[in-house]
């Protein structure tokens, strides 16, 4: 029986399909485009791998497209009628069953399966990497830390892929507020291999945490063509860059990355992408800051994706793009659709369906909070937010993405007058991050209302006491 690199079994595989499998698997790492061709080529040399089938089930998943999900769902079924569970080994038979689980909707089903998988396997990098993005897309910092912290001493050191599991070990720290220590292994990862954009990114995470958005700009520039193409972060990385120049409040910057690299009349329409947009754009909504035309163009680029209920993630971001456009009917319109489901399909469906709890518990609020917000309801827009901070990252992305929702609620807070309030997010806020500009602002916008909300009281009160 053929094994891949790391001598694991690979039934109905031969070597021709292995090494199409593995030249994908470093291609998954790498984040390179190329990899689905590679894994259409393991699927052309051996239809009936377990592996082979598996990797397509998971590429059909890991960008959050529905109509992707769809076809892999298909393809997987049919795979799965033609090879009976007793041609699996054990390993594999582990895999489908994390595959069927997220092919089905349970996200965090499969990530269990996953992280019992890599206790028996621990150099099994499919199971690793894929894992990785279930805690990514579930907002569990802990296992995006532990997943690959639990692997990393099986391995050695001078694996080819011992520095991309650094790169996601990195990520997991800083997620998980180990930002020094995220910084340290991340840049270690990188000069392993120059062009793991997932370790650039972690790097970029750790400083963006930091609010050292000066060393953050100078890293991504120094790398610029490592990260910049031929990759499908190139656009996440972009954003990160484009947060950075925000804190310099060169918002003309912001705009020129924005239509160089993050939305353009030639971008594909990747949620992944757009949901980059959204958060950019609304980041220089809560600012102030003119967006010219851009809003009603990402708008229309969510409306052209007519998604359904799948990922209440990209839900949140497609009401930013309709509320930032002015288009409250359209937001309104995907919310009640939502509603409807959960009380239709997501009501009926079993517990194990991840974006039904995700669309209830934080989608629906958030998105209703997004759009009072927008309409100046900003007392109501604090109701909606305020309950959930704590609780925003059970629907998933990092901290960095959810951070718009967090200067959301800050922003809500000032305009509404609750300045307390105000006062303690924003100590919130320096206190873990003082360099950071935007708090900086913030706190002496607080400072200015404070003080004429005082003025006012001390009016009042003199009037009041007027004979």
């Amino acid at each position: 029986m053929a094994t891949d690199r790391h001598a694991h079994a690979m039934t109905h595989t031969g070597a021709d399909a292995v090494r199409h499998y593995e030249k994908a698997l470093d291609d998954l790492l790498f984040f390179r485009e190329e990899v689905t061709t590679e894994a259409r080529a393991v699927l052309d040399a051996a239809p009936r791998s377990p592996m082979g089938n598996v990797l397509m089930a998971y590429l059909g998943l890991l960008g959050t497209e529905e109509k992707d999900a769809a076809r892999a769902a298909k393809s997987f079924r049919e795979f799965r009628r033609t090879v009976p569970d007793a041609d699996l080994t054990p390993r594999e038979r582990m895999h489908a069953e994390a595959a069927a689980a997220w092919l089905g909707g349970d996200i965090h089903r499969a990530g269990g399966v996953l992280a019992e998988l890599a206790v028996t396997h621990p150099k099994d990098a499919l199971a690793l990497a894929v894992g990785h993005q279930t805690d990514f897309l579930t907002g569990n910092a802990v296992l995006l830390r532990d997943r690959i912290g639990g692997a990393l001493t099986a391995w050695d050191a001078d694996d080819p892929q011992y520095g991309l599991l650094q790169g996601m070990y990195a990520f997991g720290l800083e997620e998980a507020g180990h930002y020094g220590l995220a910084e340290r292994v991340a840049l270690e990862a990188v000069e392993r291999n120059a062009r793991d954009v997932w370790g650039i990114h972690a790097v970029a995470h750790a400083y963006e945490m930091q609010g050292r958005y000066e060393d953050g700009i100078r890293f991504l520039e120094a790398r610029t063509d490592d990260w910049s193409d031929g990759n499908y972060l190139s656009v996440h990385n972009s954003w990160h860059y484009a947060l950075y120049v925000l804190e310099t409040g060169r918002t003309d910057a912001v705009l020129a990355v924005y239509d160089a690299a993050v939305h353009n009349e030639d971008s594909g329409g990747a949620a992944m992408e757009l949901l980059d947009a959204a958060s950019l754009l609304w980041r220089l909504h809560l600012a102030g800051a003119g967006t010219g035309d851009r809003w009603p163009a990402l708008a229309d680029a969510w409306e052209r994706r007519r998604d359904g209920a799948y990922y209440a993630f990209n839900d949140v971001h497609a009401v930013m793009a309709y509320v930032g456009a002015g288009r409250v009917a359209d937001a309104e319109r995907l919310v009640r659709d939502r509603e409807e489901w959960l009380r239709t399909t997501g009501a009926g469906t079993p517990p194990g369906l991840s974006n039904v709890g995700m669309t209830a518990e934080i989608g629906v609020p958030v998105s209703r909070a997004l759009i009072a917000y927008g309409q100046q309801r900003y007392d109501e827009a604090v109701d909606l937010l305020l309950p959930l901070r704590h609780r925003l990252h059970t629907f998933g992305g990092s901290h960095a993405q959810r951070d718009a929702l967090q200067k959301t609620l800050v922003e809500a807070a000032l305009h509404a007058g609750r300045l307390d309030l105000a006062r303690t997010l924003l100590s919130e806020r320096v206190s873990l991050r003082p360099q950071c500009p935007y708090d900086r602002e913030a706190r002496a916008r607080l400072a200015g209302r404070t003080a004429a909300a005082a003025v006012a009281a001390a009016a009042s009160a003199s009037v009041s006491v007027k004979p």
